[in-house]
């Protein structure tokens, strides 16, 4: 992609970096029917190839438990593990679903028992990098014994709009997509209007080669994922979904990442700079409007796709 730039000529000091504070549950859950559509659509690939009514299920970044719920609902005798790296969402799940055992975990280092039927994961393999991402999947599924099932969904939105202007925001670039109530050719806030600067100055937004930049890391292309599985597997299935969410405006859309892709930049910008937060998401919004224009009933349409891969070992 191409470079951009800090409108500023004498950038200020990188300020020390808070340690981010744990995901959110709550607000992760505000849009809970969109994001479950994506859960039930992998269910339903899914559910042909588990070869028992009693399988053992590893639910790998379970968040809040609503896939957990939606795989107990669709297959009652399964032997269920959530497992997710944040303490709120795994709290927020046991209390849903108390009788099913969810453990704290990393995707990267996880490892399921042998005799794992079905690893399900919605949601959580982008937020590895492109270094540990595929060979992360390939892992799992080399672990799994024959006929074993994995089955995962990812967000494929990296030039989206809504995450590539998250991008465009903390590095102060112009964008092409104004506020369509400013007038065309209208720059980006100066360098003094815009506090957040400094938290990212040194960030390596859009370096694919640095691992600690908030942004995440473009999802690979489907032949990618079918030569990594395709040795070991009986049977691949990849398919991409671009799912259309009507939201009420603008600031939905900052509700809606706030729980997801746009948490890394928050958390980037100090707890108690609330000028620099309030000033990034404002800006973020501004430009939201522009490349989100209002539909026949004021509201407006977030397309949002994911990847998913079905794939049985052989």
């Amino acid at each position: 992609m191409p470079t951009t730039s800090i409108s500023t000529s004498t950038p200020p000091s990188q300020p020390t970096q808070p340690t981010p504070p744990d995901w959110s549950a709550q607000q992760y859950l505000k849009f809970a029917p969109e994001r479950t559509l994506a859960i039930h659509d992998l269910l339903s690939r899914t559910l042909p190839y588990i070869p028992t009514q009693s399988p053992i299920i590893h639910d790998l970044g379970c968040g809040p438990g609503t896939s957990t719920s939606a795989l107990l609902a669709a297959v009652p005798g399964a032997q269920l593990t959530g497992m997710d790296s944040s303490p709120d969402m795994l709290a927020r799940a046991r209390a849903v679903l108390p009788g099913v055992d969810f453990v704290a975990g990393d995707l990267a280092t996880y490892a399921p028992a042998a005799e794992t039927d079905v690893l399900f994961s919605n949601a959580v393999f982008h937020w590895l990098r492109r270094g540990e991402r595929i060979g992360t999947l390939v892992r799992l599924f080399e672990g799994l014994k024959s006929g074993g099932v994995v089955a995962l969904q990812v967000p494929d939105n990296y030039d989206e709009p809504s995450h590539r202007l998250m991008r465009e925001t903390a590095l102060n670039s112009p964008s092409p997509s104004p506020d369509p109530d400013t007038a065309p050719g209208t720059p980006a806030p100066a360098a003094a209007d815009a506090p957040w600067l400094p938290y990212f100055a040194t960030s390596g937004i859009g370096d694919l080669s640095n691992p600690s930049r908030p942004d995440l890391d473009p999802i690979e292309s489907p032949r990618e994922w079918y030569n990594a599985l395709a040795p070991h597997a009986a049977c691949v299935h990849i398919w991409r979904t671009t799912y259309q969410h009507v939201l009420a405006d603008a600031g939905a859309i900052v509700e809606w990442v706030r729980g997801t892709g746009l948490q890394p930049y928050v958390h980037r910008i100090a707890e108690g700079d609330e000028a620099a937060r309030r000033g990034f998401l404002a800006e973020y919004e501004r430009r939201l409007r522009g490349a989100y224009p209002a539909l026949a009933d004021g509201r407006v349409m977030l397309g949002y796709p994911r990847l998913f891969v079905v794939a049985v070992r052989k």
